[in-house]
């Protein structure tokens, strides 16, 4: 049996049994060998399927997610805050951990209007990842979109690039920005979407626009995982084509 998985074994079995082991030497092993992630937006789509993966992960003991409402969670790992992301000084003191994953986003048709789509792609992602810096997060990972850039005159892809700079800025330890394009998403009823990934997917079976081809995001949700086990201190962008072989890199 690998090292990590018999102790893990073991500390099953510790807390199934109420061992007389004093509660701080517990905690200690637990925090030396397991990760605590922490996750903004894990209501969404990728963030479902994120939190779904890192629930079966044995190198994650705790994932502590912040929503604004009751989530469908039902995993003792998850730890759900439920916040008023607009008081971030109310809850900034809980985002604590070793890894945070950013997957929060939204539509301008689902946010109303450029000034609501601003204020949740950018200043609740920042506020998020300001608190992580202040609190000693050393690793940080970004769901950001192909074609971000802060200079663009395109109003999404101009204020995923200024958040993309705004955390750069932070200087974690570790950062890792991810840069997909179109996201297929399980059980979308987003009309548009539907009709955008069937269009994509058939000119991809002509050899058309590969580098579009779209990502599901369970593959970006593995590939966020894999991202906080590689063990560097350093700055990553991984670009829409490259997220399917970074999925499926070893790490241990």
């Amino acid at each position: 049996m690998h090292f990590k998985a018999f102790v893990t074994f073991v500390v099953i079995k510790i807390k199934a049994y109420k061992s007389s082991i004093p509660k701080i030497i517990l905690n200690f092993i637990i925090k030396s060998l397991f990760m605590k992630a922490l996750v903004i937006g894990a209501t969404g789509a990728t963030g479902n399927d994120l939190v779904n993966q890192l629930c079966e992960d044995a190198d994650f003991e705790q994932i502590d997610i912040f929503v604004r409402r009751r989530s469908d969670f039902h995993n003792e790992k998850v730890i759900a805050h439920i916040v008023d992301f607009d008081h971030p000084e109310e809850w900034k003191h809980l985002v604590k951990g070793d890894v945070a994953f950013s997957c929060l986003g939204t539509t301008l048709k689902s946010a109303g209007s450029k000034e609501n789509q601003k204020v949740i792609d950018y200043d609740y992602q920042f506020n998020f990842a300001k608190a992580a810096k202040d609190n000693g997060v050393e690793d940080y990972i970004l769901v950001s979109a192909y074609g971000a850039n802060p200079d663009s005159k395109i109003f999404y892809s101009r204020i995923k690039g200024e958040l993309e700079e705004a955390v750069k800025n932070l200087k974690f330890d570790k950062t890792t920005i991810f840069k997909p394009g179109m996201l297929e998403r399980k059980n979308s009823d987003r009309s548009a979407e539907i009709t955008g990934l069937k269009a994509i997917k058939f000119l991809n079976k002509l050899g058309l626009f590969k580098s579009q081809q779209p990502l599901p995001t369970s593959v970006l949700a593995k590939a966020m995982i894999v991202a906080s086990k590689i063990k560097s201190n350093s700055f990553s962008e991984i670009k829409l084509h490259n997220i399917f072989s970074f999925a499926e890199k070893k790490t241990q």
